[in-house]
């Protein structure tokens, strides 16, 4: 059953005529997304392209060439896509604020696989074609090639890529603690400087003079860069700047919940350029803390020179959130995210959240544009009129015109895994977050204007 804690429906009033701002505004953001995913294919593609109209296409005349040069195609792919999931981890202001940090991050670990069967392709179909051409057996030909430049270096990125891929495998991810799982996918990095000297140095393809050479040279060089200037010259640019440090830690609700708001001060805050429903990642700048680093939702907007995450003790990293000293230094990444005004399409605004969730929830109410009366928030909450930050949120409803409905219950015994009946449609409008009875009584309650 729902809860109407605070209804401002009553409040709405006729608009004047005027523009789609925030339909023009989603629009531009999913005009950007389309470009850069044209943009990553045409990557891919255009390195196939100059590789077959410089001399590539007339390598098909024998089957050793041609398995050779299939090998070649299929090492070419697998490091533009390696290239493009750089980039994706990169935290590319233009990529983050288009398509969101972890959708982008999703997409980087979905290359992961496909990537590494095109390695085996590259290596097998190489080594097939070499030993067809030389007329021997795939095992001398192995001997012979090991003396190339740079081909074990190449192995050697092999191996690296292949332990970061293996490391993110969910059955694999499960027991390795994050820091560890972090350390390994730095390995990617390795990867790419062990493999690409055999690119320039083995077989000739990349000769000085030919386009091929310039593209890779111009590709390698801009994404590399793209990572240093936006995974380590911004983020220490940006806590230098506004050398936040930890003004107070405070419980909220039951000190057993293990959830506590950490207010911060820093210098020049509006500079952040942050709005509520962003995260930014935090490195707590403490003994035993500093090399842990927390992605974590603002629960407060910055205000002048203050801002406030609010954070559950759910891990060996964020139980020790509750410990931090007032005046410990935090380092900041960030903001990221499009959990925001930026991917809003409509006028009217329906927030939904539960549990610690509702911290994103209670700063985008503070900062989203609305109306008395166009926006809903439905949390879901342990009581009626008991759940996190749900005082904040009530007199945020109130003095903005927002209905405020609480959804009573706890998790179900399948821990955070939604119930089947939870996402099942059960309305005119998509309640998938609610289960089936839940979300009637809720579009009850809000009656014909739900």
């Amino acid at each position: 059953m729902a809860f109407l804690v605070h209804d401002a429906r009553g409040l709405e009033r006729p608009l004047r005529p005027v523009g789609d701002e925030h339909g023009m505004r989603a629009r531009r953001r999913l005009w950007r997304v389309d470009v850069l995913q044209a943009l990553a294919v045409a990557s891919v593609a255009v390195a196939i392209a100059l590789f077959l109209a410089e001399g590539g296409a007339s390598r098909f005349g024998d089957p050793g060439a041609a398995l050779s040069s299939l090998g070649i195609i299929a090492g070419l792919a697998a490091t533009g896509l390696v290239l493009v999931m750089l980039l994706l981890a990169a935290r590319v202001p233009l990529i983050e604020r288009a398509v969101g940090h972890d959708a982008a991050m999703a997409l980087h670990g979905r290359i992961g696989k496909p990537v590494l069967y095109l390695l085996i392709a590259h290596g097998v179909l190489l080594l097939a074609g070499y030993a067809i051409a030389d007329g021997v057996d795939v095992v001398a030909e192995a001997l012979a090639i090991w003396a190339l430049p740079d081909l074990p270096l190449a192995i050697l990125g092999f191996a690296l890529f292949l332990a970061v891929v293996v490391s993110s495998l969910v059955a694999v991810r499960r027991r390795l603690r994050y820091e560890a799982w972090h350390l390994i996918h730095l390995l990617s990095y390795l990867a790419v400087l062990a493999a690409l000297p055999h690119q320039f140095s083995v077989g000739g393809l990349f000769a000085e003079g030919t386009w091929q050479r310039v593209y890779w040279m111009i590709a390698t060089v801009a994404t590399l860069a793209a990572v240093v200037a936006f995974r380590v010259v911004a983020p220490l640019a940006g806590s230098l700047r506004h050398r936040l440090v930890v003004e107070s830690v405070l419980p909220v609700g039951d000190p057993r919940d293990g959830i506590v708001s950490v207010t911060m001060r820093g210098r020049t805050l509006d500079r952040l350029r942050a709005s509520g429903g962003q995260f930014f990642i935090w490195r707590f700048l403490a003994a035993g803390q500093w090399w842990q680093a927390h992605p974590y939702s603002l629960s407060a907007v910055p205000r002048g020179d203050h801002l406030r995450i609010t954070v559950r003790a759910l891990g060996d990293g964020s139980a020790t959130i509750a410990g931090i000293r007032p005046g410990t230094r935090v380092a900041i990444e960030g903001p990221y995210g499009v959990f925001s005004e930026a991917s809003r399409s409509r006028r009217r605004l329906t927030l939904v959240g539960a549990g610690i969730g509702v911290t994103p929830i209670r700063s985008l109410l503070e900062s989203a544009t609305f109306r008395p009366g166009e926006a809903t928030v439905v949390l879901r909450t342990p009581a009626p009129a008991d759940g996190w930050l749900l005082d904040e949120i009530r007199a945020l409803c109130r003095s903005r015109g927002a209905t405020l409905l609480t959804v009573p219950g706890g998790r179900g015994r399948a821990g955070s895994r939604m119930p089947r009946s939870a996402r099942v449609s059960t309305s005119r409008r998509s309640c998938r977050a609610w289960p089936r009875a839940t979300c009637m009584s809720a579009v009850r309650a809000l009656g014909p204007r739900a």
